[in-house]
């Protein structure tokens, strides 16, 4: 008698916890994970991207204001929101952003930096080696180029320097 009041109330106990209907399963992809787009706060602002010390190998935009009434429109030359984007993107990081766990893969230097728009893409020309460019650093200036008021910014761009041609490429962010 006693090992049929143990058997049920091993039974009573066990029931609730092995009955509960649901089976067990893999895990299912359903897609990427989610992402937001990020604009400009201003008419006046644009978009940099650099490279974030919490996820390695991951750019993240940055808004940054720009000086609009020194700027004039042009496309072949470093005038307009475009070209600055590009110089602030080459000077690096604020100390803020530092701060925050940004970083560039660009060197310091942009002598010989234009940037033209056609309705072929966009081409930007560099002073200096663009092969040599890492993944990240190439990424970061087609995304900031495509970004930072060119018409459609889902454009391709073709980064060309002392010794040849990136792309053309799209933005991967």
């Amino acid at each position: 008698m006693r090992r049929l009041r143990a058997l049920v109330a091993l039974m009573a106990f066990a029931l609730p916890v092995t009955g509960c209907g649901i089976r067990a399963s893999d895990v299912v992809e359903v897609g990427d994970p989610a992402t937001v787009d990020v604009a400009a706060g201003s008419r006046d602002g644009t978009l940099l991207y650099f490279v974030s010390s919490s996820s390695p190998g991951t750019l993240l935009p940055v808004v940054r204001q720009i000086d609009m009434s020194t700027a004039s429109s042009g496309t072949g030359d470093l005038k307009g929101s475009s070209g600055k984007a590009l110089v602030l993107l080459f000077e690096g990081p604020s100390r803020t952003e530092r701060d925050a766990g940004m970083s560039t893969e660009l060197p310091r230097s942009h002598v010989g930096l234009s940037m033209a728009v056609s309705r072929n893409g966009v081409l930007v020309r560099l002073g200096g080696p663009v092969t040599g460019l890492s993944g990240l650093a190439q990424q970061q200036l087609i995304c900031t180029a495509v970004h930072s008021g060119v018409p459609d910014p889902g454009a391709a761009v073709t980064l060309s320097g002392t010794d040849g041609s990136v792309g053309p490429a799209h933005c991967t962010v």
